[in-house]
C-alpha cells in the first residue's frame, strides 16, 4: 500500500501547477462567451488535440477498460479499435463543424442543431438529452477516482475525501477561466497520463521478466483470454452491445464534438487530428498490456475494477512511479469531469436561456459547472443504483443525436419535426427499454433498438413534413469553404 501522505502531496504539488495554469488561462480571458466556452476559437492544434484526447481518454482506460481485459481478455482491444475507428469520422465532420461554427457562430452543437433545423426547440430537446445522459456520466468519473484512491492506501483516503478532491479540482480549473483553463489543463494531463502509463507498464513488463517472458506467461496462463469470447464476457452479442454506440462517439457526445468549435485554423484541425489518433492509438494499447500484466502480478481479484490499485501497489511498480500514474488517471477523472461540465454549461446558457444577455450566460454556465460536479460527487458517494443504470445508458443515449447530426449536412429534405421526433423518441425508447424492461446495456437490442427507432423516426417524420421557413442549408452553404480545403 502507499502512504496517504505520499499520495497528498503528490496531489497537492499537481494541484498547485494546474492552478498556475488556470491562472495564466485567466488572465488570457476577455470576458466574452466565445472566450469562456470556445477559447476565443483560437485554440492550436497540440492542444486542442491534447485537450480532446484528455476528454475521450478518461479514466475508464485504465480502469474499465483495464478491467474488462482482466475479466474478458483480448476482446477487450477489439471492443476500443471500434471506438479508434470511429474517430475516422472527424475526417468527415469536423471541416464541417468548424465552417458552421465560424459562419453562424454557433458555441454548443445543440445550438448548431437547432440553427440547421430552424426551430430552437431541437437546440433545447438535444441540450436536455445531453443533461440527462451526460450528467450520471460524470458520476462514473468520480466513482473512479474514489475507487483508485482509496485501493492504494487501503482506504486510508477515504471515499469522500478521494471524491472530494476531484470535485474540488474540477471547479477551480473551469469555473473562473473556462474553456481556455481546461484545454491547457487538459494538455499537461494528457502529457501525464501517458509518460506516467507508460513508465508504469515498463515496470510491470520487467517484473514479469521482460517483453519476451512477458510474452511466452500470457500465451501460456491466459491463452483463453487471447482468443474471442474468451472466458465468455467478449460474445459477438456483447461486443456489438457496446460497440455500435461508442463508434459514434466522436459526433454523439457534446463534450468531444465541441472540441471542433475552437480550433485556430485548418492547419490545426489537421494537427488536432493526428494528436488525438496517435494518442489514443497508443494509450489503446497500453490499458489492454496494462490489464494482461495484473492477470499475472495480481490474479484471483474477484473486482476486476480494482486491477488497477491491485497492480500499482503489487511491489512490481516503484512508488514514484505508482504515485505518478495515480496523478495520470485523477487528471483523467478530472479532465473528463470539467470537460463536461463545461459543455453542459454551454448548452444551458445557448440553448435552454435563449435570448439571454452574454454575462447571464457565463453566470449561468459557471452555476450549471458547479451543478454538475456537486450531483456527480453526491451521486457517486451514495451509489445510487439509478445512476448507475443511467451511466451505463449514455452511449446508447448519446446516439440519438447522430441521426439529426448526419442529416444536417447530408439531407436537405431533413426537418425539425423529424429531429424532434428523432432524438425524444429515441431517448426515451433508451430510458424504457433499460429501466423499465431491465434490457442489459450488454444486450445488443438494446444499441440496435435505440439506433434503428431513432433513424426510421428521422427519415420517415421528415418525409411526411416539410423543413422550416428557417432552416440553414449547410450542405449547399458551406459547399464552396469545403472544396477549397480539399474535405470530402
Amino acid at each position: 500500500m502507499l502512504a496517504p501522505t505520499t499520495v497528498w502531496g503528490a496531489i497537492a504539488l499537481f494541484s498547485l501547477f494546474g492552478l498556475i495554469v488556470a491562472w495564466r488561462a485567466m488572465r488570457e480571458n476577455r470576458g466574452t462567451v466565445e472566450d469562456y466556452y470556445l477559447g476565443g476559437r483560437n485554440i492550436g492544434g497540440m492542444i486542442a488535440g491534447l485537450s480532446y484526447a484528455a476528454t475521450t481518454y478518461s479514466a475508464f482506460m485504465l480502469v474499465v477498460l483495464t478491467g474488462l481485459t482482466y475479466r474478458g481478455g483480448i476482446g477487450a482491444l477489439g471492443f476500443e479499435l471500434i471506438y479508434f475507428a470511429g474517430l475516422s469520422l472527424l475526417v468527415i465532420f469536423a471541416p464541417r463543424f468548424w465552417l458552421a461554427a465560424r459562419r453562424w457562430n454557433f458555441v454548443s452543437p445543440a445550438e448548431m442543431l437547432g440553427a440547421r433545423y430552424g426551430s430552437p426547440w431541437v437546440a433545447r430537446l438535444a441540450a436536455l438529452v445531453a443533461l440527462v445522459f451526460l450528467m450520471p456520466y460524470c458520476t462514473t468519473q468520480m466513482a473512479g477516482v474514489g475507487l483508485l484512491l482509496s485501493g492504494v492506501t487501503g482506504g486510508e483516503i477515504t471515499l469522500f475525501q478521494a471524491i472530494a478532491t476531484g470535485a474540488v479540482l474540477a471547479a477551480l480549473w473551469t469555473l473562473f477561466a473556462g474553456l481556455r483553463s481546461v484545454a491547457w489543463t487538459d494538455a499537461v494531463q494528457a502529457v501525464v497520463m501517458l509518460v506516467s502509463a507508460l513508465l508504469a507498464i515498463g515496470f510491470a513488463v520487467a517484473a514479469i521478466g521482460g517483453w519476451g517472458a512477458f510474452a511466452q506467461a500470457t500465451m501460456e496462463t491466459q491463452a483463453e483470454r487471447l482468443s474471442v469470447p474468451g472466458p465468455g464476457l467478449w460474445s459477438l452479442n456483447t461486443f456489438i452491445a457496446l460497440s455500435l454506440p461508442w463508434f459514434f462517439f466522436a459526433i454523439s457526445n457534446p463534450q468531444v464534438s465541441q472540441r471542433l468549435f475552437i480550433l485556430r485554423d485548418v492547419a490545426a484541425m489537421k494537427r488536432m487530428i493526428f494528436w488525438v489518433l496517435g494518442f489514443g492509438l497508443v494509450f489503446t494499447l497500453i490499458a489492454v498490456t496494462w490489464g494482461f500484466a495484473a492477470l499475472q502480478l495480481a490474479p484471483g481479484l474477484e473486482n476486476t475494477a480494482t486491477a488497477t490499485p491491485a497492480l500499482l501497489v503489487s511491489g512490481a511498480i516503484p512508488a514514484p512511479v505508482a504515485v505518478l500514474l495515480i496523478l495520470g488517471i485523477l487528471a483523467a477523472a478530472v479532465s473528463t469531469l470539467d470537460s463536461i461540465a463545461l459543455t453542459l454549461g454551454a448548452m444551458v446558457a445557448r440553448d435552454l436561456m435563449t435570448g439571454a444577455a452574454p454575462k447571464s450566460q457565463i453566470l449561468a454556465g459557471r452555476i450549471v459547472v458547479i451543478l454538475v460536479i456537486l450531483f456527480a460527487s453526491g451521486f457517486a458517494l451514495q451509489k445510487a443504483q439509478i445512476v448507475d443504470q443511467l451511466a451505463a445508458l449514455s452511449a446508447a443515449g448519446l446516439m440519438v443525436t447522430v441521426p439529426a447530426t448526419v442529416g444536417a449536412f447530408f439531407w436537405r429534405r431533413a426537418t425539425a419535426l423529424g429531429a424532434l421526433a428523432s432524438i425524444g423518441g429515441g431517448a426515451v425508447l433508451a430510458v424504457w427499454m433499460a429501466m423499465v424492461q431491465g434490457v442489459s446495456v450488454f444486450n445488443p437490442v438494446l444499441a440496435l433498438s435505440v439506433g434503428g427507432a431513432s433513424v426510421a423516426l428521422f427519415i420517415v417524420v421528415s418525409l411526411l413534413t416539410r423543413p422550416s421557413a428557417r432552416a440553414l442549408d449547410f450542405s449547399a452553404a458551406l459547399r464552396d469553404d469545403l472544396d477549397q480545403m480539399n474535405a470530402w
